[in-house]
């Protein structure tokens, strides 16, 4: 099956540096097959037989600690959960930059509480819509202008996360 890992806060602002060959060949030495990454911010698509996100995020994690002595969070999600990411675009037709919606990969749903305060964040610059281990965010404004941009959702709900604008989100479903 087709995976793609989703690596947060990597080569950002010269932090967390990796090189993407680097990773692909540590990938590789995991055991997975056709290894491919997208742009640098750590996108990783790759072919396995195992099955659970969780344990080959975790698996990925350890592997990126030893070899790059980073604690980094890792995301995996299947390519069959990408296209479903996609198809299921709550905004589809309200944006004409692909760089005005912003996609949030979630571990886990958000509890009721937490997606309650997210939601009366809202407002018509910054609209938003959680689905499962997701939250389509799209945009009027700067995503640095946003409150989602401004870390909202990881310091003040303490929700770990990795973003992506909808461009890279649809790239990686090629991945």
């Amino acid at each position: 099956m087709r995976y793609i890992a989703l690596l947060r806060g990597i080569n950002v602002g010269g932090r967390n540096k990796i090189k993407m060959e680097t990773l692909r060949e540590m990938f590789t030495s995991l055991g997975f097959k056709n290894v491919e990454s997208y742009i640098n911010s750590g996108n990783v698509g790759f072919d396995t037989r195992k099955s659970e996100n969780r344990k080959l995020a975790e698996e990925i994690a350890r592997a990126i600690e030893k070899e790059f002595s980073l604690s980094i969070k890792v995301l995996v999600r299947s390519k069959p959960e990408i296209e479903n990411i996609i198809e299921n675009n709550p905004f589809e037709g309200q944006f004409e930059n692909d760089k005005d919606l912003h996609l949030f990969f979630l571990d886990e749903e958000m509890p009721f509480d937490q997606s309650e305060r997210l939601l009366s964040k809202a407002n018509p610059n910054e609209r938003i819509v959680i689905r499962n281990r997701e939250i389509y965010c799209l945009l009027r404004i700067s995503f640095l202008d946003s409150f989602i941009g401004k870390g909202f959702i990881d310091k003040k709900l303490k929700v770990p996360t990795t973003a992506r604008n909808w461009q890279t989100v649809k790239r990686i479903a090629e991945l």
